[in-house]
């Protein structure tokens, strides 16, 4: 009757609510100042979370399935995270 939500599913899925509560959110404070500087700078905010999200997701991911992994296959996430990380970054 009842799933099992394993511990680290549940930290990943909460860590994405919250990082959605956080978009929303942004998006009213930007509907509520009616101002394209302050809209930039929430918007700048959201930049900086959105990295830190994916990182702490990754992370608890990795965590919950590190004795399932080969060595190579966790070298292979981390770099493609890594990857994303230089690819979405500023110049």
């Amino acid at each position: 009757m009842f799933a099992i939500i394993e511990k680290a599913v549940l930290g990943m899925a909460l860590l994405r609510v919250l990082s959605g509560s956080l978009e929303i959110f942004a998006a009213y404070l930007m509907f509520r100042f009616n101002e394209i500087d302050k809209a930039l700078i929430i918007n700048s905010a959201l930049a900086f979370v959105g990295p830190l999200v994916l990182l702490a997701t990754t992370a608890i991911g990795l965590f919950g399935v590190a004795e399932q992994l080969s060595l190579k296959k966790f070298f292979f996430i981390i770099l493609g995270v890594g990857f994303i990380l230089y690819g979405i970054r500023s110049n």
